[in-house]
């Protein structure tokens, strides 16, 4: 049985990721920012452990991991994310919604990875599962979306750095892909549903070894350019 701690756990793809990991027997922590407004684990909230956190909050993040102490954590999913908005486009810009997805989208991840890196080490086999998106590789061909895809691009840097500082670590660094899902951000005429994607990152996230760290992976498990 495994330890798993699961930011943005309220709906979508990390309600989905805390159901199949709490389902193969595994110990969940579903972090949500309301555990009062987080309808996608109402049917599971006897089998996990909600605990409130708001990515975009250094605040929250000092209280969850004071709530949480310091037992060994076998895996850290940063899936907790903020679309940015509508107003995504050079000409039509949200300002202040860019600062905040930046806290939620970027900052909220690092800060998370510092507050339970000793939990990581604990479990002598840590794995910190980042989950970004295709929008933020530079070898994506598609414009527009400027708050959406540089914060989610950010990510990728930051937990990049981790990999490389961490090195000596038992930690674990990666990306994650998770596909075009069918969630409140994703539509409903995504390509996967929430039920693919959460398995095929639960499949990454078991084969995962230190000579992995840093490494950008779609859902399926192939290796995402960036």
């Amino acid at each position: 049985m495994s330890r798993v701690l699961i930011t943005g756990a309220s709906r979508g793809i990390g309600a989905e990721l805390a159901r199949q990991y709490a389902a193969a027997g595994d110990d969940v922590i579903a972090c949500v920012r309301d555990p009062d407004a987080a309808p996608g684990i109402d049917d599971i909230r006897d089998s996990v452990s909600v605990q409130t956190m708001d990515t975009g909050s250094p605040d929250s993040i000092a209280a969850a991991a004071g709530a949480i102490g310091n037992g060994a954590i076998d895996v850290v999913i940063n899936n907790a994310g903020a679309v940015g908005g509508m107003r995504q486009s050079v000409d039509d810009l949200d300002v202040e919604e860019w600062h905040r997805s930046l806290d939620v989208n970027t900052i909220g991840p690092l800060l998370i990875a510092r507050a339970f890196k000793a939990n990581l080490a604990a479990s002598g086999n840590g794995k910190l599962m980042n989950v970004t998106s295709q929008l933020a590789a530079s070898t994506w061909p598609m414009g527009g979306m400027y708050i959406y895809s540089s914060t989610k691009a950010g990510l990728c840097k930051v937990a990049q750095a981790l990999a490389i500082d961490w090195r000596d670590e038992p930690i674990t660094v990666a990306l994650m892909h998770p596909g075009w899902v069918k969630t409140d951000m994703g539509g409903p005429n995504a390509a996967i549903t929430p039920e693919e994607s959460a398995s095929g990152i639960r499949d990454v996230i078991a084969g995962l070894t230190r000579a992995d760290s840093g490494k950008f992976y779609k859902w399926n498990g192939e290796i995402h350019p960036w």
